[in-house]
C-alpha cells in the first residue's frame, strides 16, 4: 500500500523544524526521523499526516556524547549507535545488550532512540530503559526548551508529555557506579516482535549486600515504570535465589496486566514474574 497524499518539509535547523511544527502541528504535522513506526501507518493509512517533518538534515541531532554525568543522545541516534559502547561502562554495557533484542538489523540501523520514546509504545525497549535509569527528555518548540522526568513523559500506550508543537531533541541518561550489575529479559512469541512483558534490573551491590536497586518492567502494562514495591524486597538482602524469587513475585503482584483478546493478564502477570526473575538471575553470572 501506498500512503495518503501529504506534505514534505525537510529543515536544516532546529529553529526551522520548530517553526514548521508551530504551523503545521496543529494540521496533523508529523516527524520523521528513522519512520520505522510511521512510515508503516502510513503506508497502510492507520495515519494520514497531512505535513510531515523530516529532521534528517538537521544538524547536531546525531549528537551522542558524554557530558556532565550524562550520556546525551540527540533526535537523530540510530539504535545500533549503542551496539558498539561509546566507552566501558556499565550503563553502555547495559545499552548494547537491550540494542541486540531491538527488531531486526535493518531497523536498528534506521530507528532512533528518541523516536522510540516518542512513540512510546508500552513494549519498547528503550521506553523500558528510559523509565528505570529515570531519564531526562529534552523538548524544544518555538517556546524555548522544556525538561520532562521520564515520569512525567510517559502517560499511556502512544501517550507522552510532549505538546504537539514539541520536538524531543535529546534524551540523557544518568552512567551507573562501577559497582552497578544489571540483567535484562524479554518474552516476545517471536524473534524481532515487540515483547509482552520485558524486564530490566540494575542493582548496586556492596560487600555482598544489595544496596540499591531498580527494577523496570515494561509490555505488561499502558506504560514502562519502576515497581518501588519490588525494589523495596531487595534492598539490604543478599543477592541469591530466596531474594529474586520474592522481588519477582512482589513484582508481578504490583502489576495491573493490559487486557487483549490474544493474552489472559494473567498470563500476563506470570510472565512479569518469570522474567523479573531471569533479569535477576543475570546479575549473578
Amino acid at each position: 500500500m501506498k500512503p495518503a497524499p501529504f506534505t514534505y518539509h525537510r529543515p536544516e535547523t532546529l529553529e526551522e523544524a520548530a517553526q514548521l511544527l508551530a504551523e503545521f502541528a496543529p494540521q496533523d504535522g508529523r516527524v520523521l526521523a528513522g519512520g520505522q513506526s510511521l512510515v508503516p501507518m502510513m503506508n497502510f493509512r492507520l495515519a494520514r499526516p497531512a505535513f510531515l517533518i523530516d529532521i534528517n538534515a538537521v544538524a547536531g541531532l546525531d549528537r551522542l556524547a558524554v557530558q556532565d554525568g550524562l550520556l546525551r543522545i540527540g533526535a537523530r541516534v540510530r539504535h545500533a549507535a549503542f551496539e558498539r559502547p561509546l566507552r566501558r561502562s556499565p550503563l553502555t554495557a547495559m545499552l548494547a545488550d537491550v540494542a541486540r533484542h531491538i527488531g531486526h538489523y535493518p531497523i536498528r540501523i534506521r530507528g532512533t532512540f528518541c523516536g522510540s520514546l516518542a512513540n512510546a509504545d508500552p513494549a519498547a525497549e528503550w521506553c523500558l530503559v528510559a523509565a528505570t535509569l529515570d531519564a531526562e527528555m529534552v523538548a524544544v518548540s518555538t517556546d524555548g526548551e522544556r525538561r520532562l522526568a521520564a515520569g512525567d513523559f510517559f502517560q499511556g500506550a502512544m501517550t507522552t508529555g510532549l505538546k504537539p508543537d514539541e520536538l524531543l531533541t535529546e534524551a540523557r541518561l544518568p552512567f551507573l557506579p562501577a559497582s552497578t550489575r544489571f540483567g535484562f529479559a524479554e518474552f516476545s512469541r517471536r524473534a524481532g516482535d515487540f515483547a509482552m512483558v520485558m524486564a530490566l534490573v540494575v542493582l548496586e551491590i556492596e560487600e555482598d549486600v544489595i544496596a540499591s536497586a531498580r527494577i523496570g518492567v515494561g509490555g505488561a502494562e499502558a506504560i514502562p515504570r519502576r515497581l518501588a514495591v519490588a525494589e523495596a524486597v531487595l534492598r539490604g538482602e543478599s543477592p541469591g535465589e530466596a531474594a529474586y524469587r520474592a522481588a519477582a513475585a512482589a513484582a508481578a503482584a504490583a502489576t495491573d496486566p493490559l487486557h487483549d483478546p490474544a493474552t489472559e493478564p494473567q498470563y500476563r502477570r506470570e510472565l512479569v514474574e518469570a522474567m523479573v526473575y531471569r533479569a535477576l538471575k543475570q546479575v549473578s553470572v
